[in-house]
Order: structure tokens, then sequence, then C-alpha cells
């Protein structure tokens, strides 16, 4: 049954593999009149006080952002994933060649969102800032238990799926080729969620009870770590966005632009997929009732 899973997987990614160029960006550049990020995505609907430029310039920096952040993760995911494969090098050939295509993709959406960034930058002021480096980001994540980071993929992962589907898909008013981005993005990332769980079931059965606490700990500190990140980003795009809109704002709706970015940024990056109902079944499956609680309890300042 197993072996069929990652047969699927394969099956999949030769049915929907592209390339960046000529299937994803056509010649084509970002179109500034319309949206980068559904409301349901960027949250700014809260915010009834922004006239409509900076409405959708905002989102369109919330929508620069997003795409880094994922150029940013599949960094780490690409080497997890090169790294678990060498475990079915003398066995399972079709769950190797899953896992190699896994990667041989993650390597290639971290192309498509670099070529992406620098498709934006030309259509933005100057000053934008992504602060994170992907590489001292993916030392970070790779320095805990492989249960743990798998764990933290298999979430991105399915809240990438669920973001299209729900939010992205759905709304008629964003950029086309913004759009075309996630499209596709989608159609690889439906193959990574199926060998995501796998592995990462894999790996939980090979635990003691003391290893998998332990890794749940490393999994919160994870989460952690991702709020810190978010937390600067979310600074640092709407200091961004103070000095290139329209305005002017008060101090106290500067604020509001500020809770609602962060708002937003934890809820893409960190809740979505936490309350993804397919996410909470696979952990619910591997956890006892106080590793839950203990995993709620951090994240609680989050939630709320």
């Amino acid at each position: 049954m197993t072996t069929n899973l990652y047969a699927r997987a394969i099956e999949g990614s030769k049915r929907v593999r592209f390339d960046i160029e000529r299937d994803v960006i056509r010649g084509r550049t970002f179109d500034f009149t319309r949206k980068f990020l559904p409301d349901g995505i960027s949250k700014l609907d809260r915010i009834g006080f922004l006239n409509a430029d900076d409405r959708r310039l905002l989102g369109q920096i919330q929508g620069r952002t997003y795409a880094n952040m994922f150029g940013l993760v599949e960094r780490f995911i690409a080497a997890k994933v090169l790294e678990v494969s060498k475990e079915h090098w003398f066995g399972d050939q079709v769950a190797l060649e899953s896992l190699v295509r896994f990667t041989d993709e993650e390597i290639k959406h971290q192309v498509m969102f670099r070529r992406i960034e620098a498709l934006i930058s030309e259509g933005m002021p100057s000053g934008y800032r992504f602060a994170p480096d992907p590489n001292a980001v993916a030392q970070l994540v790779l320095s805990k238990s492989t249960w743990a980071v798998l764990a933290l993929t298999c979430h991105i992962e399915l809240f990438v799926l669920a973001h299209y589907r729900e939010s992205i898909d759905p709304d008629g008013e964003l950029s086309e080729l913004f759009k075309d981005v996630f499209l596709f993005h989608w159609k690889e990332e439906s193959q990574h969620a199926i060998l995501d769980e796998l592995e990462w079931k894999r790996e939980d059965a090979k635990l003691t009870a003391a290893q998998r606490d332990a890794a749940v700990d490393d999994l919160i500190a994870l989460v952690g770590a991702v709020d810190g990140m978010l937390q600067a980003q979310a600074r640092d795009d709407v200091d961004y966005f103070m000095n290139v809109c329209r305005g002017p704002y008060s101090a106290a709706q500067q604020q509001k632009i500020r809770d609602c970015v962060l708002t937003a940024y934890r809820w893409q990056y960190i809740v979505s997929g936490v309350q993804e109902p397919r996410f909470q079944k696979i952990l619910g499956g591997m956890i006892t009732e106080a590793q839950m609680q203990k995993i709620g309890a951090a994240l609680a300042p989050i939630l709320h």
C-alpha cells in the first residue's frame, strides 16, 4: 500500500510537471493595477480606512513576501527530503524516485520564486527588504530532529494547498501572473503533501516515547522561530509601506496596520496550517493528549 502511494506521487509529478518560463511566466509581467493576494489571506478587509491604492499596495507587499517566504522554506525542505531519501537508496526504489522528484521540484520552486522577486521588484518602489537569510534559516531548522522538521514541512505543504484551493483559485480580481504562479506551485505541492505524510509517519515509527517527547519540544521551538521571523518581516513590510504609501495615517491607524499585517502573517504561515483538519489528524495520531496540550499552550499567544 505504501509503495502504491509513492507511485501515485510519481504519476502526479509526471502529469503536472511545468517549466517556469514556458508554462508560468510566458513572457508576462505583473499587473500592478490588480491585487496579488485575496483578502482571505491578506486580511486587509479588516482595515476600513485604507484608500483603494494603498490597500492594493499593502496587499502587493504582502504578496511579495508571501512568494519570498516560500522560496525560503523550500531551501530547508529540499535539503531534508534529500537527506531522508538515503534511507531508500538500497530499498524501495519507487520511494527513492518519488523523493528525488520531490527534491528536484523544490529546487525548481526556489528558482521560480527568485524569478518572481526580480519581476516584482521592477514594478514596485525601492526600499523593500526580505530580511531572513535562507541558508541561516535552513541551518537552524535542520539542527532540530527529523520528526520535527518533517512535521513543519507537512504543515507548510498542507496550508499551501488550502490557501490556493480556498482563497487564491476562487478570486477573479488577482494579477493573472501571480495567480498562475501559485496554480503551478499547488499542482506540484499536491504530490509533496502525500510524501510528507508518508515520511513523517515512517520517522515517527522509529521513535521511543522519550524521543517523540523531545521531538515535540523541537517542533514547538521551530514554530517559535518562525513566529520571530514573521514579527520581524511584518515590521519591515509595514515600515516600507509607510515610506511609499499615499497616506497619511495617524499613529493609531499605523498601529492597526501593523497589528493586521502581523495577524495575517501568523495566520498564513502558522495558524492556517495548524487548523488544517488533515494536519490535525496526522499529528493527533502520533502524540499523546499531554503533548497536544503542550503544543496548544505554546500556540495560544499566536492563535489569539
